[in-house]
């Protein structure tokens, strides 16, 4: 088994397992629409069937419904002096 990969600034690792490929797949595709991201990976998800889906999505290249939550979701300057 080899250690996982570090990432570079902004980007995140993701793991989506779900019961249906249809299901991961919807879930990626959401993520792909607010970052940019790397082509998702699939893999089974154990002996009933499920499905798992890796991929990178890169934080600092969002899409306009991320980068309006992103900024809303941040602590204010107040908030980190508290």
């Amino acid at each position: 088994m080899q250690p996982p990969k570090t990432s570079s600034a902004g980007q995140t690792e993701v793991r989506i397992v779900a019961t249906s490929p249809e299901s991961a797949r919807r879930v990626a595709e959401v993520l792909r629409r607010c970052f940019a991201a790397t082509e998702q990976r699939s893999y089974p998800a154990g002996r009933d069937g499920g499905t798992r889906l890796d991929l990178t999505v890169d934080t600092t290249r969002t899409a306009e419904p991320a980068r309006s939550w992103l900024e809303t979701s941040r602590p204010s300057r107040n908030d980190a002096a508290e």
